[in-house]
């Protein structure tokens, strides 16, 4: 079996208790809804990436079909009910602030996802999926 014996380090989006220029990818998946500075998250992700080091964010379109759910009923949901929706031209806006390039979008999660029996194939780009990837280099 496989073992891990390196310590979990807790800290917020927003104050990452990393040295600068240390990491080559940064992950953000479904998160960046749920911090609470989504500018001072991507500040600190550009801080702690090493030169053309990657940010990835993964998340649902606030523009889409299921983030017009999901905002439409937050307040119902135990889950969403503090989260904070962004659309894709939202967080290019935000990479770009902090002087991220070659940015490459693709999106998948196409239709009513409770009808989806297959795997689907992403698209590059944004507007057709629920589900956007973002990668971005510092």
């Amino acid at each position: 079996p496989l073992t891990y014996k390196k310590p979990v380090i807790n800290g917020v989006a927003e104050y990452l208790p990393f040295k600068d220029n240390i990491f080559q990818t940064v992950l953000l998946v479904t998160t960046i809804c749920f911090v609470d500075d989504s500018k001072k998250t991507i500040f600190e992700a550009n801080r702690i990436l090493k030169k053309n080091g990657q940010l990835i964010i993964a998340f649902v379109d606030k523009d889409s079909e299921l983030g017009k759910i999901y905002q439409k009923n937050k307040e119902k949901s135990k889950f969403y009910n503090e989260a904070v929706f962004y659309s894709t031209v939202e967080i290019l806006e935000l990479l770009r602030n902090q002087n991220f390039q070659n940015i490459d979008i693709i999106q998948t999660v196409f239709g009513n996802y409770k009808e989806i029996k297959t795997v689907q194939k992403f698209k590059y780009n944004f507007g057709e999926g629920n589900f956007v990837v973002i990668k971005a280099e510092k």
